[in-house]
């Protein structure tokens, strides 16, 4: 299907150009909305005006990078990868991810689910909405599709396969390396600074202190090829209810570290945090966000090594080739590491959050200036600890701690 620009008025007939989708609105009259807001895509709802609940999600990839204006060249080829991850996550997670009736990759478009009963989670936290199954879903998410695309449990031709559908992914990769690692801590054209934060703006540029451990964490990101990563899994890209947990734009996808997705998810948890704790909201709820970021670490160890242990042989264990007791103390060393790691991603996936292109609504959006000045610079400074101690925290329990006593 030949490339062309959709928009609000063009994507209904789109749609009704498609079988399957005719056969899903019959010969209903559509209304269409653009409802993105994010920084890469178009996304809009396509309707049926008799009846509103029959509707379907429209994404499209635009060859420029949206928040920053066609003049920011982007290939549209990165909704190929969107596309490829969400089929891997149908077969790995089937029940966190929508489904997907329609995809295109020279259209760079997905037709999915419309889930009109679930919200994006940054605004449920904000609300200050419980999620109580969400450690419960999330860990089986993080599980499930780190470790079914790993040489944990793949032989190596098929890891390397697999790797070879998402290698070209490289814009997306270029940007998470600029814009998490490097940009928002030096002075870049990028960067977006409120003029009541510039001196520290300015401080932190001329820092020292964690570019060695920020260089070891980027370097990390390039070269591990763990397993098949979202690598962009934060608060916005996670639909949900009470009941229900969506996992939505995965264009980032690519192979990397297993420490990268869990880091990013429990950063927006801490900057959720910390915007409650500024705004002197419930301290119950504070204490529920720390208990969340606890189980899904608790959660996610127990269920990757249940799959460990059920999976006999693999890339990178032969049967027979070590002893269990030996085994065992190389899974626990291996937990280990993924959890350090997460950590330091988790600092860097905050820090860069405060004067980086692409802050968080729940911080950046603060009215009150003061607020929002207290609340960007705690979180660059928690950020800025992690990074420099993720190798020294050892434990979940550890982390949870550490965040208490510095908010």
């Amino acid at each position: 299907m030949e490339y062309r620009i959709l928009d609000v008025k063009s994507v209904g007939d789109f749609l009704l150009g498609i079988d399957k989708i005719r056969d899903y609105f019959k010969d209903d009259e559509l209304v269409s909305s653009e409802i993105g807001d994010g920084n890469l895509n178009f996304v809009y709802v396509v309707k049926s005006k008799k009846d509103p609940k029959k509707a379907l999600i429209v994404k499209q990839a635009v060859p420029y990078l949206r928040c920053a204006g066609e003049e920011y060249a982007l290939s549209k080829e990165r909704m190929t990868f969107e596309i490829r991850a969400l089929q891997k996550y149908a077969l790995t997670a089937p029940k966190y991810v929508p489904k997907i009736y329609f995809a295109d990759e020279e259209m760079s478009v997905v037709v999915m689910e419309y889930l009109g009963e679930h919200i994006i989670m940054r605004k449920g936290l904000m609300q200050g909405i419980y999620y109580d199954d969400f450690s419960e879903h999330i860990s089986d998410f993080l599980a499930n599709s780190l470790f079914y695309t790993s040489s944990l449990y793949l032989q190596s031709e098929q890891k390397r396969l697999l790797m070879d559908r998402f290698n070209q992914n490289r814009e997306l990769c270029r940007l998470t390396e600029d814009f998490v690692f490097t940009f928002a801590y030096m002075n870049h054209e990028s960067n977006l600074i409120d003029e009541d934060c510039k001196k520290e703006a300015d401080e932190l540029f001329e820092r020292g202190d964690f570019r060695k451990n920020l260089l070891e964490l980027k370097y990390i990101f390039m070269t591990k090829s763990d397993a098949l990563l979202h690598a962009d899994l934060h608060t916005g890209s996670i639909m949900i209810n009470e009941n229900e947990t969506y996992i939505i734009d995965p264009e980032f996808a690519f192979f990397g570290p297993f420490g990268f997705d869990i880091g990013a998810l429990v950063a927006n948890l801490f900057n959720s945090y910390i915007s409650h704790a500024i705004l002197e909201n419930d301290n119950e709820y504070r204490e529920w966000i720390l208990e969340t970021v606890l189980q899904i670490y608790e959660k996610f160890e127990s269920k990757f090594l249940k799959l460990w242990d059920d999976t006999d042989s693999s890339a990178l264990i032969t049967k027979g080739f070590i002893a269990d007791d030996a085994l065992k103390e190389y899974k626990k060393e291996f937990l280990t590491s993924i959890f350090k790691e997460s950590v330091g991603f988790a600092g860097a996936k905050m820090a860069r959050r405060v004067f980086g292109i692409a802050g968080v609504e729940e911080i950046r959006g603060i009215k009150d200036k003061a607020r929002k000045k207290r609340a960007s610079l705690k979180a660059l400074e928690i950020g800025i600890s992690l990074i420099k101690e993720y190798k020294n925290i050892k434990t979940p329990k550890e982390l949870t701690k550490f965040i208490r006593s510095r908010v």
